[in-house]
């Protein structure tokens, strides 16, 4: 783990509004960690951009957050991450700016994993479109809505990470080398806007009760498990001004879990 550590302040909540007025793109919008940052930021105040690959899926999502009361309407933002060329980034970034002016953050949620398989045994197609999935999209669009981000006062990118311990062991194949390019990309970025209004963080979640952890951990009770909303909660913090504290660092959730599965 090359970043410096940082932890969630002890007893932080989120304050009200603390992201009013703000526009925050997240990927992955349908799944467990996506889901529950939608939530948390539209709560707070933020207008949400749902992006994930079928509008079908997000429409769930969508009306969750419709049905809050006095909360921003969200919008539904559909992009395949796999199969979207560098030109359609650079479309989906004027979209956004035609439809809302502006975007204040980017929580990279979206992932593709499918399951645990030793290199000699991957696939090509599934190595190209896990590594497109997992670092080459979260590169792709972040370039793409770099002008808009840097044109606000205080804007920031989450990039999710998983536990190194085991990124670099056997069989986690293309996930698990994406996941060590995406935090050289993270560390990279930081340094090229330290002196920006862009904030670059990462994000360390304790084990969570997702689709992703049922494909790896497919034995495993769920209600052992934590939803992700706790780690939602610190996508907020990293959004809002209070994240200024963490920028360029990788806030690690895992607390009393390191060490353990």
């Amino acid at each position: 783990m090359s970043l410096p550590v940082a932890r969630l302040p002890a007893g932080w909540t989120p304050a009200a509004a603390s992201l009013a007025g703000r526009v925050i793109l997240i990927t992955g919008a349908a799944g467990g960690l996506g889901r529950a940052s939608a939530l948390a930021c539209a709560k707070a105040g933020a207008t949400v951009l749902l992006a994930d690959r079928k509008a079908r899926a997000l429409e769930p999502v969508y009306d969750e957050i419709a049905a809050l009361p006095e909360v921003s309407q969200p919008v539904l933002q559909p992009m395949d991450l796999q199969g979207a060329s560098p030109l359609e980034y650079q479309a989906f970034a004027e979209s956004i700016e035609r439809q809302l002016g502006r975007l204040d953050g980017i929580v990279h949620a979206a992932v593709k994993c499918e399951g645990l398989t030793p290199l000699a045994m991957l696939s090509p197609e599934e190595w190209i479109t896990t590594l497109h999935v997992d670092l080459s999209a979260p590169f792709l669009l972040t370039q793409a809505c770099m002008p808009l981000l840097l044109a606000r006062d205080d804007s920031a990118v989450v990039f999710v990470l998983d536990d190194p311990r085991r990124m670099g062991s056997a069989h986690w194949g293309a996930y698990g080398v994406a996941k060590a390019g995406l935090e050289g990309l993270a560390s990279i970025l930081h340094e090229e806007t330290d002196e920006t209004p862009l904030r670059v963080h990462t994000l360390l979640p304790a084990p969570m009760r997702t689709a992703l952890r049922r494909t790896v951990w497919a034995g495993e009770d769920p209600d052992k498990v934590a939803t992700p909303e706790k780690a939602a909660d610190a996508v907020l913090y990293l959004l809002s001004p209070d994240g200024r504290a963490a920028r360029g660092k990788l806030l690690d959730l895992r607390g009393a879990e390191v060490g353990k599965d």
